[in-house]
């Protein structure tokens, strides 16, 4: 029997307790989910619903993200967020696992599956493509000075920032809709509830570290990035919302560093497509899977 809801679980990564849950049916093939940037493990929820009688679905919250700890020094590389992942692989014993991931995490999921593509049995990247290659050309013109300069500046400003508080769970829920119009109510109040704290005074915040939203100026290099796309072996599902400012890698050329991968775009949709049009969605990843 299926309990209602997910167990709540860590596992630790380079000193870091970070958080999964997991929907149970350890006999089942290993499913996991890996969220995108500023959000949390519960917003798959829909997902694993959705898949849990035929996987072992696990999805786990980042550093610095959920229930996870932040990381110490506030730095959040991609490439830490990789060894994170490996190191969840490793602890559970998931080889080879199935992916399904978003954004930043689809990001972090692709270097994952090119550094251990014999660990990886398929992939599916919801707008994990990025920056685009217009990006990566125009950063090139900056000189490094410049940007660590930036980096420094933003850092100290965000070290001075306190975190928005929200009066009610109301105005933190209206927040959470004005970021993506697509939302239904219930979605919404879903994400909102699994994603906020509340204060000792009564008001509420974002779980996430603020200092999430600053962009490390270390990471590999565009060539690197591209060498480890061009490794996964796996078949692998790239998927774009039509409306979202994410680039569509058939249409700017980033489809050409992959060996075995497909690219479907959803009408009606932007960055956040598995829950804009989460029927159409789940039914392609079914197929896919």
């Amino acid at each position: 029997m299926n309990l209602l809801g997910p167990t709540s679980n860590t596992f630790i990564s380079q000193r870091l307790r970070l958080h999964y849950v997991d929907w149970g049916n350890a006999d089942k093939p290993p499913l996991l989910l890996v969220h995108g940037g500023r959000d949390h493990c519960r917003s798959w929820d829909w997902t694993a619903e959705a898949l849990r009688e035929d996987w072992h679905v696990i999805a786990m919250d980042h550093r610095g993200h959920g229930d996870s700890e932040w990381a110490s020094d506030g730095n959040y590389r991609i490439m830490d967020m990789v060894y994170d992942v490996a190191q969840l692989v490793h602890q559970l014993n998931l080889a080879p696992v199935t992916i399904v991931s978003h954004s930043m995490g689809a990001n972090v999921s692709l270097r994952y599956a090119g550094l251990f593509p014999e660990d990886v049995r398929k992939l599916v990247a919801i707008e994990g493509i990025f920056p685009n290659a217009e990006w990566e050309m125009r950063m090139k013109d900056v000189p490094f000075s410049r940007r660590i300069r930036d980096y420094i500046a933003e850092k100290r400003k965000a070290a001075g920032r306190l975190p928005r508080r929200y009066p009610t769970l109301a105005d933190a829920y209206s927040r959470m809709k004005t970021e993506n119009p697509y939302l239904t109510d219930e979605q919404a109040r879903h994400l909102t509830i699994h994603g906020i704290n509340r204060n000792e005074d009564g008001t509420f915040t974002w779980k996430f570290d603020p200092y999430v939203h600053i962009d490390h100026p270390y990471d590999i290099s565009s060539e690197r990035k591209h060498e480890l796309w061009e490794a996964i072996s796996c078949p692998t599902l790239l998927l774009n919302g039509a409306d979202s400012w994410a680039g569509n890698p058939e249409t700017d050329g980033q489809i050409k560093h992959f060996r075995n991968a497909k690219v479907v775009e959803f009408e009606n949709a932007g960055h956040w497509l598995h829950h804009d049009q989460f029927d159409r969605f789940v039914s392609t990843l079914k197929d896919f899977l």
